[in-house]
């Protein structure tokens, strides 16, 4: 017969395995350094990128004030590391870098007047926005009259690149049951479906030719935002209002930059396919979801596969995509800087 203190030291013993074993695998779960991995909780080890990126000097992240500015960048996070502008800053180019959050995700009819308040004299404005946000910004650019807040750049990224995936190392920081989390989400991730506790904006999908594509570990499936897919297509409706948005706003030339969702990219690349056509046959901007298809067969890792964002190569051949569309607009391929 099992005596009351030795049935409460069993249990205290269990109880101490099970938090002791939580503990060591939340430990060793290392600490997401991708946005889809993060949001949906999927190991790192399965998901995370593992080839080396370029170095780019830090002094071609650096911007310039509106004031100084040759080209006026008006972007997103796909424009938050300066990586892809570093490119139009190396051929002579003065940029400054603004945010839609900071604007309050829309322009307003004042564009023009607000430009020349903030003193900006430069050559031309660049309008960049990732595909799925792109209707919902110019529906609110639609019903805004006049800009309530200032035109200002701050000269230093946002956040800077990334040259290598992070060494492992402890993570103290893990709640006691991360790592438990971590691998029935990856597990769920991995099996096509999203689990329970599990946040359905991450989800996983078979990627044709995937390891082609990808360095990861699970390399025939990639993360994606299902917002990608869930908020629709873009459409010549919408290339009509950036079309007018330019017609009223004829002071200084805009070029404007959509940068196709990862799911567009490797699941679906008809997506939003005849809005491109209507951007470039109303010369508004590059075909930058053509240039997808050929650098995700021309790199591994083109957007990384645990992010929704383009890697730091192909930001690069982005940037280089752009500085021929920006010399196309201005007609010239000497920049003169602003000023001179």
């Amino acid at each position: 017969m099992i005596k009351p203190a030795q049935l409460w030291l069993s249990i205290f013993l269990a109880g101490f395995v099970v938090l002791a074993c939580l503990l060591i695998q939340s430990l060793v779960t290392p600490v997401p350094y991708g946005d889809l991995t993060r949001i949906g909780r999927i190991s790192e080890t399965e998901f995370g990128w593992r080839g080396a990126q370029p170095r780019v000097e830090f002094a071609q992240l650096r911007g310039v004030s509106v004031e100084r500015a040759d080209i006026l960048v008006i972007g997103d996070s796909f424009s938050a590391t300066h990586v892809w502008q570093s490119r139009l800053t190396q051929a002579g180019y003065g940029v400054a870098t603004v945010f839609w959050d900071n604007l309050g995700e829309r322009l307003c009819s004042d564009f023009d007047d607000w430009l020349r308040a903030s003193g900006f004299r430069g050559k031309l404005v660049i309008i960049e926005s990732v595909e799925r946000i792109v209707s919902m910004r110019l529906a609110h650019t639609h019903a805004c009259e006049r800009t309530d807040r200032p035109l200002t750049a701050l000269t230093a990224p946002r956040s800077l690149p990334q040259e290598h995936a992070p060494d492992f190392a402890l993570n103290w920081n893990a709640q006691l049951i991360s790592g438990w989390l971590t691998a029935r989400c990856t597990g769920s991730a991995i099996a096509g479906r999203v689990g329970r506790n599990c946040d359905p904006q991450t989800v996983a999908r078979p990627v044709k030719g995937g390891c082609e594509r990808f360095t990861h570990r699970r390399c025939d499936t990639a993360l994606f935002l299902a917002a990608d897919r869930e908020l629709g297509e873009i459409t010549p409706t919408h290339a009509a209002q950036m079309q007018a948005f330019n017609q009223a706003h004829a002071s200084v030339p805009i070029l404007w930059m959509v940068v196709p969702n990862k799911w567009t990219t490797y699941l679906e690349p008809s997506h939003s396919h005849a809005f491109i056509q209507a951007l470039v046959q109303n010369d508004l901007g590059p075909d930058l979801f053509g240039f997808a298809q050929h650098q995700k067969k021309a790199m591994r890792d083109f957007y990384y596969p645990n992010d929704t964002h383009i890697s730091t190569l192909g930001q690069i051949t982005l940037g280089e995509r752009m500085l021929r569309a920006v010399q196309q607009r201005l007609g010239s391929d000497q920049p003169v800087p602003n000023g001179a």
